[in-house]
């Protein structure tokens, strides 16, 4: 049993250019439109700073780990209620910027990046969430550890959160 446990990782090899390649049983068992995906066919997103491609003249497209990066970025700093028709999707981390920081609040801030995380979005796994505060600035800096399913380098998504008025 530890044996055939064994084979399963000559299955598949991957290549950053082109993505994950099956080999063996599962060649014959995925169909070839799925065989060959990369990262950026299934992270595609527009631009939110708007700008323009100069070939189409449309909005600009970012892709792979920068379009996941993004998500994870707007999914922390979104409000419950902000989002029209998902009034359940968001961090809900500008309420605990009103209070004094403690051991306690960060505690509380990293449970919440973690929940919206792993709830809506299923193409990371999360491995670690990290919080400094910069009582000078008036801010917390928070770093959020993780890795994109099918590539296996780490991606860390630094920003800042702050109290606006």
């Amino acid at each position: 049993m530890s044996q055939q446990f064994l084979n399963l990782s000559k299955l598949f090899d991957y290549d950053k250019n082109t993505g994950f390649k099956f080999t063996g049983g599962l060649a014959d068992i995925i169909p070839q439109e799925l065989q060959n995906l990369k990262p950026s066919e299934f992270s595609k997103d527009l631009d939110l700073d708007f700008t323009r491609n100069p070939v189409t003249n449309d909005v600009t497209k970012i892709e792979d780990i920068n379009a996941i990066k993004r998500s994870v970025r707007n999914l922390v700093q979104t409000n419950h209620y902000e989002r029209p028709f998902q009034p359940e999707l968001g961090c809900g981390v500008r309420e605990l910027l009103f209070e004094p920081y403690t051991p306690l609040t960060g505690i509380f801030l990293k449970k919440k990046i973690e929940e919206v995380i792993t709830n809506y979005e299923p193409r990371v796994s999360l491995s670690d969430i990290s919080i400094d505060e910069e009582p000078d600035r008036n801010r917390l800096k928070v770093s959020i550890y993780f890795y994109v399913r099918n590539v296996p380098q780490p991606v860390v998504v630094t920003t800042f959160l702050q109290r606006l008025r």
